[in-house]
């Protein structure tokens, strides 16, 4: 039988009346407030107190013994209670259970009992046992969860800094970086950690993993591994081989879901999970999938953070080359397996890695996106950031597959009729840029040098011109070096405004050249191929010998209106043919569109109190030069808003104005997120997204 916390189950006569978890103390002492409002949470290694209440004395210390046990499935572990001049020298990996002086009372003890630094992250039953060698009487106190100690120096996710730990364990916001390396665009996020539920979604997930169903006492034992754990909730977040928490889905249509833009925090998923009876949650992309277990990572105690990659490699053959194909008027196609994701976003956890050895401990990316097989599951990592700088390719898990990510070669081809015509390698595109959060700032900080090795130092092959996978297409021709040519966006290009573009064309040999070539932008999805043109321009240029020549062109706001929206991401490409020798030269850059503001201001500022009523005023000016049709306001925010909040306008003109009042009210205490958006019919995508962070204090 189990009981409530507080209340008391026995075998017999009841000498025992009560017991208190003391969770206001233990919770304040353990750095776990707010984590849950009616369980004890406590952390590995860091003594927590219970009292022990009864009518006269609870055990005579000269003839009975009082014996705690705690239980976890199968396994359980008896612990003696001994008063503290019993003690031994303490042993880093016994339980232990000690009443210290003036604890003992004629009605009440006072015992504090401290779990091994290396126990298992679980949630136990506590019994107590007041034995003799002839009888025993048995107690059911309750049930405790713990978690790992990144306070500690013994644990493997200790972090010496306080304010590391503040920002990688305590804080419930944080950002997701996205759109392009051009063009950042920072989106908030609402880790959820304190709202009522989501630990014990974090729990369910451990129950229901595969690990579990299969050999629960073996789970438990492993759970002490933050190696382990990482990959056991890395395969959960994802339903691909399990009964996870996200189905991921990244085509055009999201009906019988929710699209992956819309969600704004991980606590309205792992709760829909949690009361679902472990069906999947539709639908999630990168940044979602990282967001997620980001938040369950905190929550049982491992250090982490959301990193983004931009221009992020998927390397299917470990080759450590990404080929593209281009057509001689500049158009992108999809025919290689291989992929550049404008972005990709995944988990840094810290810990140590006893495996590997003091040079992989720190940051390990944990990517639970389902892109490869992970030892025959959809998971990735835990894989050290150092052994990816390093191109340590034997260390576990999976770092060739990461190193590509962050550092693969990139082969652009240029194909007609058949044959490769004109060829260049990139070897600075992929991880051009790789941001996460910085601590106690809304600003990225840049981990870049983390992950990349100096490449004037470097050991390993790189590509080269012979060294790609198109066996089928034959080379008719290579760029050639006495001719450069570069594409530049210039200033950050708004929807609304006319985007500009310049191409600059460097000859370095003593001929001078007649050069005719197109210029093409596409619309493309962060992680596809793009889709047909929108744009094209052809060009003509006669260039002199070791001269420069610039050519400029605009892209109209009448031109892409119909096509782009604030999440869209452009792929841009000029091809050049030299009329002469017939080499042809191609340069490629994807950008993303700046979203028109949409402004939220909250009455009495951005901090509110728990439970008490604000308004919130939002609006939208329409800052583009045409009128929009069937506008759409909405106003979204979990645990400040029920529901969507709509506004709706016929007909927006150029300079009107759009709003919604609504009233939001917080449940619990933390870091909120309001999301507004605004779309209208003459484009069928959200043409804006903006958030707005709010604080909730009790």
């Amino acid at each position: 039988p189990r009981s409530a916390p507080g209340s008391v189950l026995n075998n017999g006569h009841c000498r025992l009346k009560s017991m208190n978890f003391e969770i206001p103390e233990n919770s304040i002492s353990h750095e776990t407030q707010g984590l849950s409002r009616n369980r004890l949470v406590v952390r590995r290694g860091k003594p927590f107190k219970v009292t022990l209440k009864s009518d006269s004395w609870l055990w005579n210390p000269c003839a009975e013994s009082l014996v705690l046990e705690v239980c976890l499935g199968g396994l359980s572990k008896r612990i003696p209670v001994l008063f503290y001049e019993e003690q031994s020298h303490p042993q880093l990996y016994d339980w232990k259970a000690t009443i210290y002086p003036g604890n003992m009372h004629p009605q009440s003890v006072i015992i504090h009992i401290c779990a091994p630094v290396q126990s298992s992250v679980a949630l136990y039953e506590l019994l107590a046992h007041i034995e003799t060698r002839r009888s025993r009487k048995t107690y059911v106190l309750g049930t405790f969860v713990l978690l790992c100690n990144p306070w500690l120096k013994g644990d493997p996710v200790y972090m010496p800094l306080d304010a590391h730990k503040e920002e990688y364990i305590k804080s419930d916001y944080g950002l997701v970086y996205m759109g392009s390396s051009l063009n950042v665009i920072k989106r908030p996020w609402s880790f959820g950690l304190y709202e009522p539920g989501v630990l014990e979604a974090c729990l369910k997930l451990l129950e229901f993993s595969p690990q579990h169903l299969t050999d629960k006492n073996k789970d438990y034992t492993l759970r002490a591994d933050p190696v382990y754990l990482s990959r056991v909730v890395c395969a959960m977040i994802n339903c691909n081989d399990d009964l996870g928490i996200l189905e991921g889905k990244w085509q055009v249509s999201y009906k019988n879901g929710v699209k992956p833009t819309d969600w704004s925090g991980s606590a309205d998923i792992l709760l829909r999970w949690a009361s679902s009876k472990c069906r999947p949650v539709r639908y999630g992309q990168c940044w979602v999938f990282a967001s997620v277990l980001c938040t369950v990572m905190r929550v049982l105690g491992i250090p982490s953070r959301v990193v983004t990659v931009f221009n992020a490699a998927h390397d299917g053959n470990g080759n450590m080359i990404i080929e593209e194909f281009y057509t001689r008027t500049g158009e992108k196609f999809g025919v290689s397996k291989d992929s550049i994701w404008n972005f990709h976003v995944w988990v840094e956890c810290w810990m140590k890695r006893p495996d590997l050895g003091a040079g992989c401990d720190g940051w390990q990316v944990v990517d639970p996106t389902p892109q490869e097989k992970s030892e025959g599951i959809f998971c990735c990592g835990p894989c050290p950031v150092a052994a990816i700088q390093h191109h340590w390719l034997d260390a576990r898990y999976d770092i060739p597959f990461v190193c590509a990510s962050v550092d693969a070669d990139v082969v652009r081809l240029i194909v007609h009729n058949g044959l490769v015509v004109g060829k260049t390698v990139d070897t600075e595109c992929v991880g051009k840029l790789i941001y996460t959060k910085s601590i106690g700032s809304d600003k990225p900080e840049n981990l870049t040098l983390t992950y990349k090795p100096d490449k004037s130092q470097c050991l390993y092959p790189r590509a080269s011109p012979t060294t790609f996978k198109t066996p089928l297409i034959a080379i008719r021709g290579t760029m050639s070096p006495n001719l450069n040519v570069t594409l530049k966006i210039v200033g950050v290009p708004k929807l609304g405004e006319p985007i500009h573009i310049c191409v600059t064309i460097t000859n370095q040999c003593k001929n001078p050249r007649v050069l005719v070539g197109h210029i093409n932008a596409q619309v493309k999805e962060y992680n596809s191929s793009p889709c047909e043109a929108f744009w094209d321009a052809q060009t003509e240029v006669q260039i002199q010998p070791f001269s420069v020549t610039t050519l400029n062109h605009t892209i109209s706001h009448f031109k892409y209106q119909s096509f782009l929206a604030g999440d869209d991401i452009v792929n841009l490409a000029v091809v050049l043919k030299d009329m002469r020798t017939k080499e042809t030269f191609l340069a490629a850059e994807e950008f993303s569109i700046s979203p028109p503001q949409i402004t939220i201001q909250i009455e009495g500022g951005n901090s509110i109190q728990l439970k008490k009523q604000r308004t919130v005023l939002v609006s939208f000016t329409n800052c583009l030069s045409t009128a929009l049709y069937e506008a759409v306001l909405t106003v979204q925010g979990a645990g400040l808003l029920e529901g969507k909040q709509v506004a709706k306008i016929i007909l927006l003109q150029p300079g009107e104005k759009i709003e919604k009042k609504v009233s939001i009210m917080a449940t619990s205490p933390g870091t909120k997120l309001l999301m507004t958006t605004l779309s209208h019919s003459n484009n069928p995508n959200i043409i804006a997204r903006w958030y707005h962070k709010v604080s909730v204090t009790a």
